[in-house]
């Protein structure tokens, strides 16, 4: 099954995957704590501007993680370092920005992880969010409404590779990140590259 890009967050942890049948040329790279998402170097020139994104951030104070599938991560991101609720975050970005208009109407999802964490998803004929108690997984197709699931690893390198091994189709890399008790630690796995 092709779920295309997806999130599992639980209150204390999370991992996001790009899978892609287009774009298969990516990798997630450390720059400085932030993840991104970045064409590798046999990638063919493109316009597209959904190729290339920051995919898992932390904030200033190690008080929140944010992961996503675009651009939302960014501003989620900054306005819980203005002091915004999570919920409050999550949906008025992912509302702002909407989701993706391109060819399939990609929807956007993201999550937080902090004192409270949070999914969510802007499709074109809704937004959801909800608070997580449970690891919950959304992804852009077929999974596009928040719904519990499974994340054994605890280590960010060890959930970036249990998503990259999930049976969806057309895995590309993966991101994770979970509380360490002094703040957020990371990891990232890129597959055959």
């Amino acid at each position: 099954m092709y779920v295309g890009r997806f999130i599992v967050v639980a209150p204390d942890r999370a991992a996001y995957r790009v899978s892609s049948r287009s774009f298969p040329n990516r990798r997630v790279i450390d720059r400085d704590g932030t993840l991104t998402v970045a064409p590798t170097t046999a990638a063919p020139e493109t316009d597209n501007p959904y190729i290339s994104y920051n995919c898992l951030r932390t904030t200033a104070g190690d008080t929140h993680a944010v992961v996503g599938n675009g651009t939302q991560v960014d501003p989620i991101t900054e306005k819980l370092e203005s002091g915004y609720p999570p919920r409050d975050a999550l949906a008025e970005s992912l509302l702002a920005l909407d989701y993706e208009k391109d060819d399939y109407d990609t929807p956007r999802i993201a999550g937080v992880v902090g004192e409270e964490s949070y999914v969510g998803i802007v499709r074109r004929d809704a937004l959801l969010v909800e608070s997580v108690g449970e690891p919950t997984l959304v992804a852009t197709y077929e999974k596009d409404a928040p719904e519990p699931d499974v994340l054994e690893a605890t280590d960010p390198s060890a959930m970036a590779a249990e998503l990259y091994g999930r049976e969806f189709e057309h895995p590309v890399c993966a991101a994770a990140v979970a509380a360490d008790g002094e703040g957020f630690s990371t990891g990232h796995h890129n597959g055959k590259q």
